[in-house]
C-alpha cells in the first residue's frame, strides 16, 4: 500500500475514533438533559397539584391517570414515610384528544408521597416522551448525517492535501524508477520547499553520482583486462606455437610445452568467461530484441555437432512450439550453447542429448553421471561435480546470470538417469 494511503488511512481511522467517541458523549448527554429538564418540570407539578389539593380537596379522590397526568391513593404513615422521590421511565396506557382509544405511549413519571391534614397520599405525576422522543430521533438523525458528512469531507480534504504533499516525493521515485546507470542522464531533480524530500533528495543523488562513477570505472577496468590479459596470452600462445614448429625439441619438450599451451588455452577461456559474466552481471548488454530461441537452438546443435560425434555423444531437437524472447541475441546463444556444451563434455560414451522447445520452456537433457549432482551448487561459480572435470566452472554460473538478468527461470532435475536443465520463459 502506497504511503499515501496510509498516511489518509490512519488519519481517518483516527478522526473516525475520535468522532465517534464525541457522537455517543454527545447523544447521551442530550437524552440526559432532556430528562433532567422533564424531572424539573416534574418537580414543578408535583408542588402545584399538592397546593391545588389543599385548595381543592376533590383532587385527593383522583386515582387514574387521564389528560391531567397524575394519579392520588391514600397510603398509611408508615409506607409514606418509606417513600422516597423515584423517577423511572414507564408506559402507560393513555388516551389523547385524537386517539379513538387509549394507546400505551412513553412517560416519565415521579412518584412521591405527602401530607395532608393528618393523612398520607402518594402521588404519580406523568410526563409524556412523544414529543421528547421525537426530537431526540430527530438530533440523532442530524447527528448521523452530520457525522457522516464530517467524515466523508475529511477523507477528501486529507486524500487532497496528503497528495499534495507528496507529489515531490513520488515524482522523484518516478524519476529514480527510470534512471539507469548504463545511459549518462540528468540525476533525479524535483521542486520542493519541504526540508526532508530536499534531503532525501541530495542523499539519493550523492549515492547515484557514486555509484555511476564506480560503474564508469568497472567498465573501464574490464576493457582494461580484456585487452591487457589477452595480449599477453595470445602472445605467448604463438611463442610456443613456433617453439613447436621448429622442430628442434625432444618429444618431453614438446609434451611439456604442449601442456602449457593447453593451460593458456584455458586461461584464456577463463578469462572470457569471467568478463562475460562480469559484464552481465553490469547489464552491460543493451541489444534487447525479439530473438527465435528455435533458431538459436538449431544453430546450437549445428555448431556442436561435429564436437558430439568426436565424443560419440548424438544431438536430437524437438520443436513443438515457436519461442521468442526480448533479449540480447548473444547473450541468447552464449545460454543454449553453455547448456548444450555441457551436456554433451559431461556425459557418457555412445550417450545422447535431446533439445525440447514448447511455448514456454526450453529443456535439455542428457545421460551422464547416474547420480543425482548438487542443485544447491551446481550454478555457482567454480563448481565442479568432480576434480577430473577439464571446464572452467563457470558455463552454468553465465546460464544462471543471464537468466536473473532478464527474469527467467533455470532449473535442473534428475529422473530417469536423465540430467535435465530447463530454462522456463514467463513472459513468452
Amino acid at each position: 500500500m502506497k504511503l499515501l494511503n496510509q498516511s489518509v488511512k490512519y488519519l481517518s481511522l483516527s478522526i473516525l475514533a475520535v468522532i465517534t467517541v464525541w457522537a455517543v458523549i454527545f447523544y447521551f448527554s442530550l437524552f440526559n438533559e432532556i430528562k433532567s429538564s422533564i424531572d424539573e418540570g416534574l418537580e414543578n407539578s408535583k408542588r402545584l397539584i399538592i397546593r391545588n389539593a389543599q385548595q381543592d380537596s376533590t383532587i385527593l379522590t383522583k386515582s387514574y391517570f387521564d389528560e391531567s397526568f397524575f394519579a392520588i391513593r391514600q397510603i398509611d404513615k408508615q409506607t409514606a414515610f418509606s417513600v422516597k422521590d423515584r423517577y423511572l421511565d414507564t408506559v402507560l396506557n393513555m388516551q389523547d384528544k385524537d386517539d379513538e382509544t387509549p394507546e400505551p405511549e412513553p412517560v416519565r413519571m415521579l412518584i412521591t408521597a405527602f401530607e395532608l391534614d393528618g393523612n398520607y397520599y402518594e402521588l404519580k405525576v406523568a410526563n409524556s416522551m412523544v414529543e421528547e422522543d421525537d426530537l431526540v430521533k430527530e438530533l440523532l438523525s442530524d447527528v448521523i448525517w452530520l457525522y457522516l458528512t464530517l467524515i466523508i469531507s475529511i477523507i477528501f480534504i486529507n486524500n487532497f492535501a496528503l497528495k499534495k504533499l507528496w507529489k515531490p516525493f513520488y515524482d522523484f521515485l518516478s524519476q529514480l524508477k527510470e534512471f539507469r546507470l548504463e545511459k549518462n542522464q540528468v540525476l533525479p531533480q524535483v521542486k520542493t520547499k519541504t526540508k526532508e524530500f530536499t534531503d532525501l533528495q541530495n542523499a539519493v543523488n550523492a549515492l547515484l553520482r557514486h555509484a555511476t562513477q564506480t560503474y564508469e570505472h568497472q567498465k573501464e577496468f574490464i576493457g582494461n583486462a580484456s585487452h591487457e590479459l589477452q595480449t599477453p596470452l595470445a602472445i605467448a600462445t604463438n611463442k610456443l606455437e613456433l617453439l613447436i614448429e621448429n622442430g628442434n625439441l625432444q618429444n618431453e619438450q614438446a609434451e611439456n610445452i604442449a601442456e602449457v599451451m593447453q593451460i593458456i588455452e584455458r586461461l584464456v577461456r577463463l578469462n572470457k568467461s569471467l568478463l562475460l559474466l562480469t559484464k552481465i552481471e553490469n547489464k552491460q548488454f543493451l541489444d534487447n530484441q525479439t530473438v527465435s530461441l528455435n533458431q538459436i537452438a538449431r544453430s546450437c546443435v549445428t555448431d556442436l555437432e561435429e564436437i558430439a560425434s568426436f565424443k560419440g555423444v548424438s544431438l536430437s531437437i524437438n520443436e513443438s512450439a515457436e519461442l521468442a524472447a526480448q533479449m540480447d541475441a548473444s547473450l541468447a546463444n552464449v545460454m543454449v550453447s553453455n547448456l548444450l556444451r555441457n551436456a554433451i563434455f559431461h556425459n557418457i560414451a555412445n550417450g545422447n542429448v535431446s533439445v525440447e522447445i514448447t511455448e514456454t520452456a526450453i529443456n535439455i537433457s542428457n545421460t551422464g553421471q547416474p547420480q543425482k549432482l548438487d542443485e544447491n551448487l551446481i550454478f555457482t561459480r567454480f563448481y565442479k561435480p568432480n576434480s577430473n572435470a577439464k571446464g572452467t566452472g563457470l558455463g552454468l554460473a553465465i546460464v544462471k546470470a543471464i537468466s536473473v538478468l532478464y527474469g527467467f527461470q533455470v532449473s535442473y532435475a534428475f529422473h530417469d538417469g536423465l540430467h535435465n536443465f530447463k530454462i522456463d520463459f514467463p513472459s513468452a
